[in-house]
């Protein structure tokens, strides 16, 4: 066993013999796994985009749009994993600290850190050239998408230290990437601003719902704390009240825009609710799943779940029911108002 200090001098790190044969014979596979492949089917959350842009547009859903969403995936999957890379060289140190995270390439000395950053460069490169073959604002989306990865990575503005912006500006990766789904199609206008903004607040309960589940597996603040600066602010009761927040506010603006452009959706918000309370109740297990959100589909409960919830959603996109308009039928209020902001 071989000590050596840790980068920036946190301490020494443990090196075996065989993760200093790494460093001196650098391997391919850990810069493969660095990039997270397995973590691509996040990029799902593009769907949303592409299904709404066929909902505006239905004469869009041609075999025609197949191969721009194929390469719009393609090129997102590569950015994506550009930004992968960026964290786990960054935070290698940080998750020599993590019971299971130690584990990573980075973290257990497996990559150099030179070639890992070229790596990031020439993914993010790739996957933005492929980009300006869909159109311009599909490439500016993927541009924001590997501008938030440096963000939330590099210091001085590293997000992910500062309590509530780590979850923000995180999760704002949702709306890019519906807006993403959205331009590789309809590049000419942009979606409802309440259906960002929900999708936005869903990404943050789904990342507010990690980080607490990651504070309790690590059930030491002091050890939280080292591990990612955000924890020496976080405790249970705090994560709690923001994931509250999150839900909330996400409900809101999705009612916003159910009301607004297609009521008919109402009829699934029940099913919303549930699948809002389902994912809390994984986030409250020991050893909690939703710390991998990439194996959440070995819930097999929560998988048939969801999938039943968007394919109502779904269905109920393509269906009419005026009877519903007369049911919420609601006259406006006829108190005087104070003032008029805007045009009247």
């Amino acid at each position: 066993m071989v000590a050596r200090r840790g980068p920036g001098g946190d301490g020494p790190d443990e090196m075996t013999e065989e993760t200093l044969a790494y460093r001196d014979n650098p391997r391919f596979w850990p810069y493969v796994r660095i990039a997270r492949v397995d973590h691509w089917f996040k990029n799902v959350f593009m769907l949303l985009g592409v299904f709404v842009a066929f909902f505006v547009d239905p004469s869009l859903l041609t075999w025609a749009s197949l191969p721009v969403l194929l390469l719009a995936v393609l090129a997102t999957c590569l950015t994506a994993s550009s930004n992968y890379v960026l964290n786990e060289t960054l935070d290698a140190a940080f998750d020599r600290k993590h019971p299971t995270k130690r584990r990573r390439p980075a973290a257990n000395w497996e990559i150099r850190r030179r070639y890992a950053l070229i790596e990031w460069l020439l993914l993010g490169a790739v996957g933005v050239g492929l980009g300006l073959l869909v159109n311009l604002p599909f490439t500016g989306s993927l541009v924001a998408l590997w501008v938030m990865g440096v963000v939330y990575n590099v210091r001085p503005m590293r997000t992910k230290e500062v309590p509530y912006i780590d979850v923000l500006s995180e999760s704002v990766n949702n709306p890019i990437r519906l807006l993403l789904g959205w331009f590789a199609l309809i590049p000419h206008s942009f979606p409802p601003l309440t259906l960002i903004l929900a999708y936005w607040m869903v990404g943050a309960f789904f990342m507010a719902m990690k980080r607490f589940a990651e504070y309790r597996e690590i059930g030491n603040p002091g050890v939280a704390a080292r591990y990612r600066q955000s924890f020496a602010y976080y405790n249970e009761p705090r994560l709690l009240i923001s994931l509250f927040f999150y839900a909330i506010a996400s409900a809101l603006f999705s009612g916003m825009f159910i009301i607004r452009y297609h009521l008919e959706l109402i009829l699934v918000v029940p099913l919303l609710a549930g699948f809002f309370a389902y994912y809390m109740q994984l986030g409250l297990k020991p050893n909690s799943p939703v710390q991998n959100p990439e194996r959440l589909y070995r819930e097999r409960g929560f998988a048939l779940y969801m999938i039943a919830t968007v394919a109502f959603g779904a269905l109920l996109m393509l269906t009419d029911i005026p009877a519903l308009y007369d049911l919420f039928n609601v006259d406006l209020a006829k108190a005087p108002t104070l003032w008029t902001l805007g045009r009247p």
